[in-house]
Parts: structure tokens; sequence; C-alpha cells
């Protein structure tokens, strides 16, 4: 394919998103853009979560880890599974009975303003980041396949892919994103499902064939028990994607604001397990994918494709989707399921970052009714550019796989929220509230030391994702240590 089908393409997919948002943007009210009405279906939320959870990240930097890591995400993978459990059972039932808008309200109700801004902003700065992880990634993509060919500049490229994001979003928000989400989830699992299918027709296999082959034997292997030192030790995993899930999707505005948007606490819950089983199913296809694309650009003599000079495997699957001379239908499959993949999580986190600092930090709900809608769509347009100029910063400090610097940015930014909830719900303590910044600063950078502490100082223990759950036990002792004597029930 290229540059100029690349680009229709891209143009028919948002006029598609442009429709769904002009039916479903028609009140333009900020209860439809924050909480949908709280009338969507939770068979439709739990759908269009699967592509929101995974985004452009997964679609191309979990097949481009397989080489590195083999089928070890799995072991993180089942972690997720058992963090929903919680979330289903735990989390959900108390933001369900406090009627909150936005889940960092519970923390002032528990324990004053400044956990509650605590809390916000370590949702906030989290966020911005994990948003820009997954938007830098499919910019790099359509820079180098598609607008580097026209002499466009990334910056530019940059702009456009968030400006198409807010032209859709800034009137139904949530409402509209519940909708989206949906289409977008369906395309990018049809794009895994035929990518596999045509990769494994022009390697002359079928599925059991690819399956059973020795060259996929090679990449196979999940569990990793060797040495509890090891990074991919599997508990160290398994820990880490439960708190990591518990953190980014429990603890996260953005995907608790869709949850919220069910009818009931017992549609969210539905909604929160089912989702959570199929995503497990959906890993697994997209690491079978990362296995079959090593496979066929070993065969084929395709080497990693190269940006700034260095190879990048997070830009495997695009080379061979677009370059190596599969089909269009290959490519069409790739492009439709990345740009799906990409805004599905873009799109529904500007929306979440837009609710979160009208709600927590501006107080919109107190504001006079006939400024609402005009602050709101202020901060819309303030959050776009804000994006825009993170993800524009990523292209010159990132030096690491996209999926694993996700997560390792989870594990300094999600600890104060982790112990301030735990905090709250697990003891009936008080806290003194305007010490709760410094607990949650201290433990951080108490965190960054320790990661950045040589193997050969811990024994050769390296370490892993474990961190985060580590943050968040630092943070919760040090509301210990910041505890009143009076007490009250946990909310």
């Amino acid at each position: 394919m290229n540059a100029s089908h690349l680009l229709l393409l891209i143009g028919a997919y948002f006029c598609l998103l442009l429709l769904i948002s002009y039916f479903t943007g028609k009140s333009d009210s900020n209860e439809d853009f924050f909480q949908a009405g709280r009338q969507s279906p939770w068979y439709l939320v739990a759908f269009g979560m699967i592509g929101a959870s995974l985004s452009g990240v997964t679609f191309i930097s979990v097949p481009g880890w397989v080489e590195s890591s083999q089928f070890s995400y799995m072991q993180v993978v089942f972690g997720y599974l058992a963090g929903y459990i919680v979330i289903a059972l735990v989390l959900l039932p108390l933001y369900y009975r406090l009627g909150v808008t936005s889940i960092y309200e519970y923390l002032e109700q528990r324990f004053g303003w400044m956990s509650y801004k605590v809390g916000a902003l370590s949702f906030f700065i989290s966020r911005v980041l994990g948003s820009a992880f997954r938007l830098f990634l499919v910019a790099i993509v359509l820079q180098q396949f598609v607008f580097d060919g026209w002499g466009v500049p990334f910056e530019l490229t940059v702009v456009l892919s968030i400006a198409l994001i807010w032209v859709y979003t800034y009137r139904g928000g949530i409402k509209t994103i519940v909708w989206t989400d949906t289409l977008q989830t369906l395309f990018m699992l049809l794009a895994v499902g035929l990518s596999i299918y045509f990769i494994n027709q022009a390697l002359g296999w079928n599925l059991s064939e690819f399956l059973s082959s020795e060259a996929f034997g090679k990449y196979s292997k999940i569990w990793h028990l060797d040495s509890l030192a090891d990074k991919n030790h599997l508990l160290k995993s398994f820990l880490g994607g439960m708190f990591i899930t518990i953190c980014m999707t429990g603890l996260d505005q953005d995907m608790m604001q869709k949850n919220l948007t069910c009818r009931s606490l017992r549609d969210a819950q539905k909604n929160m397990l089912s989702f959570s089983v199929v995503l497990v199913v959906v890993n697994v296809a997209f690491l079978m994918l990362g296995a079959l694309l090593f496979i066929y650009a070993d065969r084929s003599g395709i080497a990693l494709p190269l940006m700034d000079g260095s190879p990048k495997a997070d830009l495997l699957f695009p080379e061979i989707a677009l370059n190596s001379g599969l089909g269009p239908a290959v490519g069409i499959t790739f492009m439709l399921g990345l740009i799906a993949a990409a805004y599905s999580s873009a799109d529904s986190a500007l929306t979440a970052l837009t609710t979160s600092f009208c709600v927590d930090f501006l107080g919109i709900n107190k504001r006079r009714a006939e400024t609402r809608k005009r602050l709101r769509k202020r901060v819309h347009l303030g959050m776009s550019a804000l994006l825009i100029v993170v993800v524009i910063a990523f292209k010159y400090i990132l030096d690491r796989n996209v999926i694993d610097g996700l997560l390792t940015v989870a594990t300094y930014t999600y600890g104060p929220l982790l112990g301030l909830f735990a905090f709250g719900i697990l003891t009936p303590y008080q806290v003194r509230d305007k010490l709760v910044w410094v607990v949650a600063v201290a433990v951080v950078l108490l965190v960054a030391l320790l990661a950045n502490l040589p193997a050969e100082m811990l024994g050769g223990y390296e370490i892993g994702y474990e961190l985060l759950p580590l943050n968040g036990l630092l943070t919760f002792l040090g509301l210990l240590l910041i505890r009143v004597k009076r007490s009250t029930s946990p909310q």
C-alpha cells in the first residue's frame, strides 16, 4: 500500500467516527459528556473496554516484545485477571455506593482536601504519560509509513492525530466514547485474527501446524521459575500485573468512567468480569501474532526497521504488513487495527483527563450552571494541547520498548493512589491530611532510588513490576505514621 491509499483509509475511518459523534453528541450536555446519563448497556461497555485496555501499545509493542521475552507476558496477564476480580468485588461497590463522578472524590470524603488532590494529581500525571505513550506509538508508525514520504514533520503528524480525536469527542465525551470504543475494538480484533490467518497462509501453515511447529516452540515459553531474582519470575510478574490492573483500571478515572455509565452495580460487575476473561484470550492472540512475525521475518530475511539509526522491534508488525509483499488485504487489516487500537484508548483518555481536571481541580459542579459547558470545552482543548507537547517530547527521550516503558511509568505514578485507597478501605483511621503530599513525594523518590540500584548491590536481584505494590505498601506505611488517634468507620 502506498501513502495515498493509507491516508484515504484513515480519512474514511474518521468520517465513520464523526458520524457516530454526530448522533451521540446531540445534547452536548455535561451530564452526557461525563456520565452518559448512566444508561450504557454493560455488554457494550465490556466489549469497548477491550480496545481501550489494549490500545496501540498492545497492538504493536506486545508482538514486538516476543523475541526478547517470549510468552512471559502471559504471567503479567494472569495477574491482570486477578486484579479485575478485586475491582469488581471491592472497588465498584464503593464507587456506586458513593455515586461519584470522579472516583477521587472518595478520597476527599474519606481523608480530606489534600488527599483528594494528591490522588487526582497522581492519576493526572499517570494518564497524561500513559496516553502519550500510546499516541507516540501510532504517531511514529504513521510518520514512518505515511508522512515521511511527503516530507511532513513528526510534530505535525502528532498535531493532526490529536486534533482528529478532539473533533469527534468535544461534544459527546464519554457517551460518544462508549460507542466508538465498540467499533474500534471490533476492527482491532478482526485485524489480529486476519493478520494471523494471512501470515500463516504465506508460510504455508494452518493454525494447528503453526502451533505445533518447532519454530513456534522457540517463542512460546510462558513460565519463568528459575530464580526469584530474575525480573520475569512468575511471582513478580503475577503480582505486578495484578496491582497494575487494580491501579491502571480500578483506580483510574479513564477506565472507571466507562464502568460508572452502566445502569447498575450488577451490570458494571458483569461488564468487568466478562471483559477480563476475554482479555486473556486476546492477549494470547497478540503473542501468537508476535511469534508469527518473527518467524516470517527470519524466513524472508526481513531485518528490524530502524528508527533514528537504531533497530525498533515495535515497528516489525507495520514493516511486514505494509512493505513485505503480503498483499493489500494485510496492509488494510493492519492499518484499521492500528488506528482502532490507538484511538480507542487515546480518545477515552482525553475525555477522562477533561473530566478529572474539571471535577477534581476546577470544581465544575460548584460553578454557575451557565458557565460549566464553556469551561468543559476550554479544558478539553487544553488537554489536547498538553498531549501534543508530551508526545513530541517522547520522540527525543524514549529509549525502550513502549509497553515496557508504559508499565514502568505505572510503577511510580500509581503508587500513591494504591496506598491511599488501600488505607481508606482497609483501616478505620484518619490521617493528618496536610502531610499526605509529603508521604507521596517521599515514597516516589525512595522507589525511584531503589529502581535504579544496580542488581549487583542487591545480590543479583533484578527489580521488575513489583515496584508498584512496593510503592503502594510504602505509601500505606507512611500514612500509618501520620494517622490520628481518633478513628472512623471505613467508607
